[in-house]
């Protein structure tokens, strides 16, 4: 089938998944009220101990917090074919006159919509607790993009991992521990000089800190003084051009791969 075809059916696949809400409201729940808790928990218990140079500390926390939570709002992907494939929604896919590729085409797409709304509702609390947006619209615009487009790449790790695990907890067990580990040691919750050695140097090519910083430096977050104790690596130096890089590399390398074991899936 053409690429139009596999983009159309992919459509009709991402719709099935957001009309799934409807019947498991609790998925939407989660999306909403999960980034208000991680906002309000870090701006206020760690609000007032750490100290950033030349800005206040729940500035530089937002961006921080955006990454996170789009990077673990990829999960539903991999959650969702592995459930799909431990009910034999699948095979019944498989049945249908439409294109191998529109079922992982139409679930990481939801995907954007899941994260969207969680950046809208985390926007939201973030100025009700003191962030502010201190760029051109295009600039912020930029940001909020650029952040949904590294977390649409990295659903397709999570899809992958989700063909080839075989159930839903387990495909939560393990993205939790990789996942949880790229956002702690990077530049989200704490700047990334602050870390000791080998941790500060993993933190500096992460691209978790590369989006975050592109995030706040398109968001305006960053005054004079907090840009002066960023390290001077070329990654967080050219942070937006680092995050496209590992953007294109992640789809180049995973959208074949997941395709091709969601082919070898469907055809057992």
């Amino acid at each position: 089938m053409s690429a139009a075809h596999a983009l159309q059916d992919g459509a009709i696949v991402a719709k099935r998944n957001l009309i799934k809400i409807k019947r498991v409201p609790e998925v939407l729940v989660f999306v909403l009220i999960s980034p208000i808790m991680f906002v309000l928990l870090f701006a206020y218990v760690f609000g007032d101990s750490i100290e950033i140079p030349g800005m206040d500390y729940r500035e530089f926390l937002i961006a921080g917090i955006f990454a996170q939570t789009v990077i673990f709002g990829s999960t539903f992907t991999g959650a969702g074919l592995a459930e799909d494939m431990q009910k034999g929604i699948i095979d019944r896919f498989r049945s249908l006159p439409m294109s191998r590729s529109a079922v992982l085409i139409g679930r990481t797409a939801s995907d954007i919509v899941y994260n969207l709304l969680s950046i809208v509702i985390m926007a939201l609390t973030g100025l009700l607790v003191g962030w502010r947006i201190r760029s051109s619209f295009l600039d912020a615009l930029g940001g909020f993009l650029l952040l949904l487009l590294f977390a649409y790449a990295f659903s397709w790790i999570m899809a992958l991992m989700g063909l080839i695990v075989p159930s839903p907890e387990v495909i939560n067990n393990a993205s939790f521990i990789v996942i949880f580990p790229m956002t702690f040691i990077a530049n989200t919750f704490v700047p990334a000089e602050n870390l000791p050695g080998p941790l500060r140097t993993f933190a500096e090519w992460n691209p978790v800190s590369a989006v975050t910083q592109a995030a706040r430096e398109l968001f305006g977050n960053m005054p004079p003084e907090a840009a002066a104790a960023v390290p001077d690596v070329w990654s967080l130096d050219h942070p937006v051009a680092y995050t496209l890089i590992w953007v294109v590399g992640i789809l180049v390398v995973f959208v074949p791969l997941s395709v091709s074991r969601y082919k070898k899936a469907a055809s057992k």
